[in-house]
């Protein structure tokens, strides 16, 4: 038999070139449902991920068909296309054989906060019910209403099997929310003047630079790093600069910045600008998690009124959708998500302050930064450097969960200590419960025993004791609770969340976890794979999973190994 007619593509004929590209062939039916779906949106690469989001909102899923059809109309290869989609634990893809799921899509948090308080249990007893389709997902930052379950885009607090099902049964699932501040009425208020100030030349933009560091504003996203520092070493690059928000706390027990957003939208909105005005950045991303649609909404709204005035004649704003990735809160990651990229984290150096955002210098800042920085600046920071308890300088946002009678965002003097934020700010400890121990930067930054609860909560204080105060985001635990559960649960969800970039995190991660979930630890093979994750892994992700690890075996011995009461994360 002719070997070339046998194993010809159909397409093809001797003497003839072929009739088709190879590979997957775009469908027309499909490509006529991406083309209306995009409209006049842009093609341009760095749009990918917003064109992902227009498809799987209206389809609640992706298939191959539209990929396709989506790759031939940004001119991407289906590679690029299919990596990024398929990164994103909010994206379902179908294979060609596959059929969306049936049933209400429910989704259910069980990160550590909401665990504590029976998510497991109460995904149990939805799966019951035969009409919905039930997950287990990473944290959705409402940590202070455990446990959460996701109906559509609304957020069920508090949830039980009631609340859901009637969520489900009349079709609520639109978020609901918060109130929105006019741009007239934040204007009013005398919003947006000192911005014009600068905007008019009666302000140097080094004297605000000056008045950030004299302050001792520093990074509320985890770093740390000054803020006066980081915006002078931007605005002394030449060129074209860029700004990115980084609104995407994913981190379990953290949701500050939602708080922030919605209580202070146009503050936070005022310090972009000012970042951006001494910084020379032409343009502004604010990148924010995908589990704030109602925050978004707010979001999207705000930035559209502003950039039709003349507030953003130096600087245009544009917002970010993220699609469920926590390693999209470290900042490299974030740029190569808002590129239109599989968010890998980069090689530094070269730092994002040299070369970020499309190979510009770029500022990133965290939301709640920017709020105080905008504080600051205009003279509305109540004394902001003589706040602080304990050595500590300046207020801070702590984000509070688990075991106390009044969980939330509580705004406190830095260097405040886990007993006097319990004592002072959340009412007590639950009835029934003795304070056992806390996690003072949510799931990465370790966990201490009660015994430690005196320690200032502020940068540098509490690494000594193999912890750090990262995001300011306190779960306290009592005698309720078995620190080893917690920290499998904390090990699951950075196995999870690994990008996979590198060996140590990926595979160390996934190892511990699983070594975790046995009778017995094998505490020095755990201490030595936490000893590789932390020496040798790209990002602060897997440089700091081992934390909750070393924090159990080091300060609850009692704990480990135990039986297991609760663990988690899925697989997406």
């Amino acid at each position: 038999m002719d070997l070339v007619k046998k194993f010809a593509h159909p397409g093809f004929k001797r003497g003839q070139g072929r009739k088709t590209n190879p590979g997957r062939q775009v469908d027309p039916e499909a490509l006529r449902q991406v083309q209306h779906l995009l409209g006049d949106a842009r093609r341009a690469p760095d749009e990918l991920l917003e064109n992902l989001h227009r498809i799987n909102d209206h389809f609640y899923y992706l298939d191959n068909r539209h990929l396709c059809a989506l790759a031939h109309e940004m001119r991407l290869s289906q590679t690029e296309v299919y990596e990024v989609a398929s990164f994103y634990a909010h994206f379902t893809i179908l294979g060609d054989n596959e059929t969306a799921p049936s049933g209400q899509r429910v989704r259910v948090c069980d990160s550590l906060s909401c665990m504590m308080a029976g998510a497991e249990q109460l995904a149990e007893q939805l799966r019951a019910n035969q009409d919905l389709s039930v997950e287990l997902v990473p944290c959705v930052g409402r940590c202070h209403s455990a446990p959460i379950a996701e109906v559509g885009q609304k957020h069920i607090l508090n949830a039980d099997v009631e609340s859901v099902t009637e969520a489900v049964r009349i079709g609520d699932t639109s978020p609901e929310c918060p109130a929105l501040e006019s741009l007239d009425a934040a204007q009013a208020r005398g919003g947006y003047e000192f911005l014009r100030r600068c905007l008019a030349g009666e302000i140097e933009a080094d004297r605000l630079i000056d008045k950030l560091e004299a302050n001792g504003l520093r990074g509320m996203g985890g770093a740390g790093f000054p803020t006066g520092r980081k915006w002078r070493l931007v605005r002394g690059n030449h060129g074209e600069k860029l700004m990115a928000v980084n609104g995407d706390e994913g981190e379990p027990g953290t949701f500050k910045d939602y708080h922030f957003l919605a209580i202070g939208m146009h503050d936070f909105l005022e310090g972009t600008l000012l970042a951006a005005w001494v910084v020379e950045a032409s343009t502004a991303y604010i990148y924010l998690r995908d589990e704030y649609p109602d925050i978004r909404q707010n979001l999207d709204k705000a930035v559209a009124k502003l950039n039709a005035s003349a507030l953003t004649h130096n600087t245009k704003l544009i917002v970010r959708r993220g699609a469920g990735a926590y390693i999209c809160g470290e900042e490299s990651a974030m740029i190569e998500s808002i590129e239109g990229k599989r968010p890998l984290p980069r090689h530094r150096p070269p730092y994002v302050a040299e070369i970020g955002l499309f190979g510009k210098p770029t500022l990133v800042n965290n939301v709640e930064t920017l709020y105080w920085a905008r504080k600051i600046l205009c003279d509305e920071d109540d004394g902001f450097a003589e706040q602080g308890r304990h050595g500590g300088k300046g207020w801070r946002s702590y984000s509070v969960s688990g075991r106390v009678k009044n969980p939330g965002v509580k705004c406190a003097p830095a260097g405040i200590t886990t007993q006097e934020l319990i004592d002072e700010y959340c009412g007590g400890m639950l009835d029934g419960h003795t304070f056992k121990g806390y996690l003072p930067g949510g799931a990465s930054g370790g966990i201490l025993s009660a015994s430690l609860g005196n320690v200032p909560l502020d940068f540098g204080t509490l690494q000594k004791h193999g912890c750090f105060i990262g995001s300011a985001a306190v779960i306290v635990l009592s005698d309720h609770d078995n620190v080893a559960d917690a920290a499998l649960n904390l090990m699951k969800f950075f196995a999870h969340e690994s990008c996979g970039q590198c060996t140590p995190c990926r595979v160390g991660t996934e190892k511990a976890s699983l070594m975790m979930a046995e009778d017995h630890w094998d505490q020095n093979t755990l201490n030595d794979l936490c000893t590789v994750m932390t020496d040798a892994s790209i990002c602060g992700l897997g440089q700091a999973a081992g934390n909750p690890l070393i924090s159990a075996m080091r300060y609850f011995p009692e704990d480990v190994p135990s039986k297991l009461k609760y663990c988690s994360t899925e697989k997406n």
